[in-house]
Formats: C-alpha cells, sequence, structure tokens
C-alpha cells in the first residue's frame, strides 16, 4: 500500500464520486470538496459514456445504476446539410461480452453517482471553493475561499477543464484552449423524426452542426455545435436569453434539410449554451503529493464521446497505483506514464472532427463529396478495426498489481 491513507479530491462532479470509489475500494479514505453550494443535480445537457466507460464503472460496482436512466446507443449516421447520407460507423463498439455505450442525461448521472458514493459512507462537502493549497510534513494543506481548512496525505483535482488545482500544481500551466465552437443542446417530446431508437444522427450543416438521437420513450434528445472563432467573453453567453438562442439557431439551420429548425422551435425548456474548451497537453499533471485528472489533467472536446469515461478509467487506474506503489510520487508518475499516451490520442483525434465542424465553402463542398468514400473504410478499419478495439475495450484489470515504472 502507498503510504496514502487519506485524499482530499477538489470537484464534485463525475470525476469525484469516481474517484472517491475507487479509492475507498484501494482502502484509502476521502472527503470531496465541491465550490457549488448545493448539489448541481439540474445542472448539463447529456453525454456519452462509452462501452469502456462502463467498463470501468463496472469495477467501481455502479454501472447499473449509472446508466439507468439512460439508452444503448452503437450507431451513428452522418448527413450533409443537404439531406444527403454520408456514411455511418459504431459510436461505440459492443464489447464481446455485451457491454455497449450509453448515452445519458448529466444530471441523471451526476445524482447516480453522488448516491452510489454516499452508500459507501463518503463525505461531501459543498460550498467549499478551493483557494490554494501546499504541501506539509508528509501531506497536504487546502484553504478554501469561506476560510476554512483541510488536511490529507494526497490531493486529486478533479475540478475540471478550468482546474484550479492544475494552476496550483504548476503556475506556468496553459489555461484550457478554446475550440471554436459553442455547443447547445436540448429535449423534445411530440415531435416525430426518422429515426430508431440507439442511433445517432449527425448533420453536417452548411452553417453549423447539430445531431439528435432518440430516446425509447419517444423524447427526443439533440445537440447543436456552432462555429464562433472568437472567444466568448466569460459570463457574456449566459447574458443571452433562450428566446435569442432559439432565433438565432433556427436561423442557422433553416436551410437544412432534416429536423433541427423544427425540433429547435418545439424545445420548451429554457436554453444554455457554452463554450467548448479542450486541455490538449497538460505539460505538469502532478507533484509528490497533487495531482490533477480527467478535464482538469485532459480534456477532449465533447465530439470524442469520451470525457467523462476517459475521467472513470483515471479513477480507477490512479487507485490501483496509489494501492500498489510505495509513495504517492510513484504511484503518480507511473498513473501519468500510464494513461497520458491513450488521453492525448482521443484529444487528438477529436480536434480534427471538430476541425470538419466548422468548415465552410470549398472545404465543405470538399468533406460531403470525400465522405461517402471515407467512411466505409473507417468503419471497417478504425471503429470496428484495431484502433476502435483498443479505445472501446481498454480495461483495467484491478486484481492485477500494477507494475513499478521508472521515475
Amino acid at each position: 500500500m502507498a503510504q496514502a491513507r487519506t485524499a482530499l479530491i477538489v470537484g464534485g462532479g463525475i470525476a469525484g464520486p469516481a474517484t472517491a470509489m475507487a479509492l475507498h475500494k484501494a482502502g484509502v479514505d476521502s472527503v470531496i470538496y465541491e465550490a457549488h453550494p448545493v448539489p448541481a443535480e439540474g445542472i448539463g445537457a447529456f453525454l456519452t459514456v462509452a462501452a469502456n466507460g462502463v467498463d470501468a464503472l463496472r469495477t467501481l460496482g455502479a454501472d447499473r445504476p449509472a446508466i439507468a436512466a439512460g439508452f444503448p446507443t452503437t450507431a451513428i449516421t452522418v448527413w450533409s446539410g443537404t439531406g444527403k447520407r454520408l456514411g455511418a460507423a459504431a459510436v461505440s463498439m459492443t464489447l464481446t461480452d455485451g457491454t455497449t455505450g450509453y448515452t445519458v442525461k448529466r444530471a441523471d448521472l451526476y445524482k447516480a453517482m453522488h448516491d452510489q458514493a454516499a452508500t459507501r459512507g463518503i463525505p461531501i462537502e459543498h460550498g467549499k471553493r478551493l483557494a490554494t493549497a501546499e504541501p506539509v510534513s508528509g501531506g497536504v494543506r487546502a484553504r478554501f475561499t469561506d476560510g476554512t481548512e483541510a488536511a490529507g496525505d494526497i490531493l486529486i483535482g478533479c475540478d475540471g477543464v478550468h482546474s484550479t488545482v492544475r494552476r496550483i500544481i504548476d503556475p506556468d500551466a496553459p489555461a484550457a484552449q478554446y475550440a471554436g465552437l459553442i455547443n447547445l443542446g436540448g429535449y423534445v417530446r411530440g415531435e416525430p423524426v426518422s429515426a430508431d431508437p440507439g442511433t445517432y444522427h449527425m448533420i453536417f450543416g452548411k452553417r453549423a452542426f447539430f445531431g439528435y438521437a432518440l430516446a425509447p420513450d419517444g423524447e427526443v434528445w439533440w445537440f447543436a455545435n456552432l462555429p464562433e472563432p472568437n472567444k466568448p467573453a466569460r459570463g457574456s453567453l449566459a447574458s443571452i436569453s433562450t428566446s435569442q438562442w432559439r432565433q438565432r439557431l433556427t436561423s442557422l439551420f433553416a436551410d437544412d434539410a432534416g429536423p433541427a429548425a423544427r425540433l429547435i422551435q418545439a424545445t420548451a425548456h429554457d436554453l444554455a449554451a457554452s463554450p467548448v474548451h479542450t486541455m490538449r497537453r497538460l505539460p505538469t499533471w502532478h507533484t509528490d503529493r497533487m495531482i490533477v485528472i480527467g478535464d482538469a489533467a485532459h480534456a477532449p472536446s465533447p465530439t470524442s464521446g469520451q470525457g467523462a469515461s476517459l475521467a472513470i478509467e483515471d479513477s480507477v487506474q490512479l487507485a490501483k497505483c496509489l494501492r500498489d506503489l510505495p509513495t504517492p510520487g510513484h504511484a503518480f508518475a507511473t498513473f501519468e506514464q500510464i494513461r497520458r499516451p491513450r488521453a492525448e490520442k482521443v484529444i487528438k483525434q477529436a480536434a480534427r472532427v471538430n476541425n470538419n465542424k466548422a468548415a465552410t465553402g470549398i472545404t465543405r463542398v470538399f468533406r460531403d463529396m470525400m465522405m461517402p468514400a471515407m467512411m466505409p473504410l473507417y468503419v471497417r478499419f478504425i471503429a470496428n478495426g484495431k484502433p476502435g478495439q483498443q479505445l472501446y475495450g481498454h480495461h483495467i484489470d484491478w486484481d492485477t498489481p500494477t507494475p513499478p515504472t521508472q521515475q
């Protein structure tokens, strides 16, 4: 057992509870410190938990409750804005044991993960926004903006793409990169679409990108990515009303084939937009007592469908390293050597897709011409080939000891 018996976990989204449960399994006590003063159960749209993410949740004994409110999504059909079918592929490979990917509302996944952490007796303290942290003899001390402090053997930053822990570990760490896209999403009932449950339909529109999936209960879940080259000022998107977003989105998709404009108009709830950020390569992931994981260390764009899954994988792998290696510093270094290549490969693949989403003019025309020829090759050699197996079939064997690596 590494010399870490207590952990401070900063961030109570998806990665925080997953990490706490993994540490609990490894015999390490933890407390989750969340900046929001109340549980954020109603925040966010929906996300994909890919087959590899479901597998990691199964290691934690949390897979069934985590995906219970979602539905399997295994395929993707791609369309042009003119209504031309550009191809189809797997969105999350179904493994030989039947494990497949799920689409789930972030709020439902959040609640399930928090409930699972609570059943294990893991404390979650709200209203604890991290101000600073520093090493102390044999551990680390965290100070919060409310004036309180906490001490533990290690501190784990699960605080997302705009991580405070990342800047504490390395004041020169790069900030998250704006990806040139704004993301919105919604839910609609009573609007018929030509789709079977379990298939995403993605439309490369003339001015923006639109995707939707039909849930088994008939509700349509949709999202839109709007190209915006200039990074929005912090907080500026929140000042745009739902009616303004609805008008803008309808205008962007008005000339496209497909149900985008109709679904947007039929969406009755408030719309909230967020700029898409990524963390492509973070030079420093850890010190001897502090580390960042998940989006705080390696944030792919939502295009990857892997953000949550990579974070859950991180939690399992980190707990294994802490269980098996002699010091936190050794455990952190080994974790980084194992996880960095995989995470950065996913990020690069997603960045290429983002570039296609923002294509205009002759680039858009060329993309739509080439994609029908390229999609079958992608399905054969990538999605169903070795790269797909490496991505979706990734399994962390909890029972096999973590081999030491060179520091």
